[in-house]
């Protein structure tokens, strides 16, 4: 059996380079990779562009690269939380790519799959459409997205196993799944890594062909975005 496991972030980033595609799993600051964001920030990897449902906040998740100008593009959904990245895309400092929730999941799905193009009515008429091909399908427009593969899918899984098979746990299972399977190299970090054999066969999300390097993370903060609390 291949030997999937690396001894920490440090070791499982060693060969990004600068102007890599790095695809970044989690959904807000819900199941990032956050040891690999420390060890892409500590070693100063830059001209990135990455790949996310986010940009993270000013002072965590991807928002730590960006502070230091070492992501160069970014193509994500939502953005909303990130002041310094308002203030880069306003002054011309960062090249963005903005994509419907749905249409960016699809498009890493079909990076995933193999699939080239495909059609959406997601952003018709919209600045989304802007030197897209639109087609009629029964009567209704579609624009034609194409897929998004990296050179690096960088995941974080609740457990995993030696040979790279994933769980995922909640809201983490967004678009990480999708991520691991749309990298030229797949890196995962998990909470607890065990031996083949110890995790249900069928409850695995991510089965360990699409992994190639796994370690076991340490340290995990798990920011909450946005705390709502219940008034009395």
């Amino acid at each position: 059996m291949i030997n999937k496991v690396v001894k920490d972030a440090e070791e499982a980033i060693a060969d990004i380079k600068d102007g890599s595609i790095l695809m970044l799993g989690g959904f807000g600051l819900c199941g990032i990779p956050e040891n690999c964001l420390k060890a892409i920030l500590k070693k100063g990897i830059k001209e990135l562009t990455c790949i996310s449902n986010n940009a993270g906040v000013d002072d965590f998740g991807i928002g730590l690269l960006l502070k230091k100008k070492q992501v160069k593009k970014m193509i994500a959904s939502y953005v909303g939380e990130n002041e310094e990245f308002e203030r880069q895309l306003l002054s011309g400092e960062l090249e963005v790519e903005l994509n419907p929730q749905g249409t960016l999941a699809e498009r890493i799905r079909a990076g995933g799959a193999g699939i080239p193009a495909f059609f959406t009515p997601a952003g018709v008429g919209t600045e989304i459409a802007s030197g897209k091909e639109i087609r009629n399908f029964h009567g209704k427009e579609y624009i034609m997205e194409t897929w998004l593969r990296a050179d690096f899918a960088i995941v974080k899984a609740w457990k995993g196993d030696t040979a790279g098979n994933l769980i995922f746990q909640g809201t983490a299972r967004n678009f990480n799944p999708m991520m691991a399977t749309a990298g030229k190299i797949t890196i995962a970090e998990v909470e607890e890594l065990v031996p083949v054999g110890t995790l249900d066969p069928n409850n695995i999300h991510t089965p360990g062909i699409f992994v190639n390097r796994i370690f076991q993370g340490k340290d995990y903060e798990k920011r909450i975005e946005q705390r709502t609390v219940k008034g009395g």
